[in-house]
């Protein structure tokens, strides 16, 4: 008895294959939006994070070596003395201040910020300075280039934003020294430990 060929073992058909390919770039159509969104999301906390661990260690570092350092951004991706300050800059610098005439300063650390997510926007002081306790201090003159000055006020913020992100986010840092993430679309309060301070 020879054997047929059924309907079962013959597979798809065009119009089969073609209702398929639809359906999935549909799908896909729809979670592309979102995904972008979240990527550019992802972004934002990278570069947050990266400026929240540069403040951090600028912080540690004046406690560890007892003398002041300065954190400051820069546009200049080499890790070196000819590094100056600049606002909004792509990469972070952690240098020692001089504390003699005719001493020169050190880079202790540098760091990449916008540089790792293009488009990225960074708003805040172009300078902090840290003392050998760990505090922000006042320095006219921290060698961060010309011009410069390490003013601190009560609470000192930097604001992170992407283009195509929904969501921003802020790195405070206090008076004290204390160095925080927090979400500018939300208070501090007991029920949002997230929120930034007012």
């Amino acid at each position: 008895m020879a054997k047929g060929h059924g309907l079962g073992g013959r597979g798809f058909s065009l119009i089969e294959f073609m209702v398929t390919v639809t359906l999935a770039a549909l799908l896909l159509g729809l979670a592309t939006p979102s995904f972008l969104t979240w990527t550019r999301n992802a972004q934002v906390r990278t570069v947050t994070d990266s400026l929240q661990n540069g403040l951090r260690m600028a912080q540690a570092e004046a406690v560890r070596r007892q003398r002041q350092v300065v954190f400051f951004l820069t546009e200049n991706a080499a890790c070196d003395l000819a590094n100056t300050a600049s606002a909004n800059g792509r990469f972070w610098v952690i240098r020692t201040v001089p504390l003699l005439d005719g001493e020169g300063a050190q880079v202790v650390q540098c760091g990449a910020l916008a540089d790792v997510a293009a488009g990225t926007t960074i708003t805040g002081p172009t300078a902090l300075c840290f003392g050998s306790a760990g505090r922000l201090v006042a320095n006219a003159t921290p060698g961060a280039g010309a011009g410069v000055q390490c003013l601190p006020g009560n609470l000192n913020r930097y604001d992170v934003t992407r283009i195509g992100a929904d969501r921003a986010l802020r790195v405070t840092v206090s008076l004290g020294g204390q160095t925080r993430l927090c979400d500018p679309a939300r208070t501090l309060t007991d029920a949002q430990p997230d929120g930034c301070p007012a």
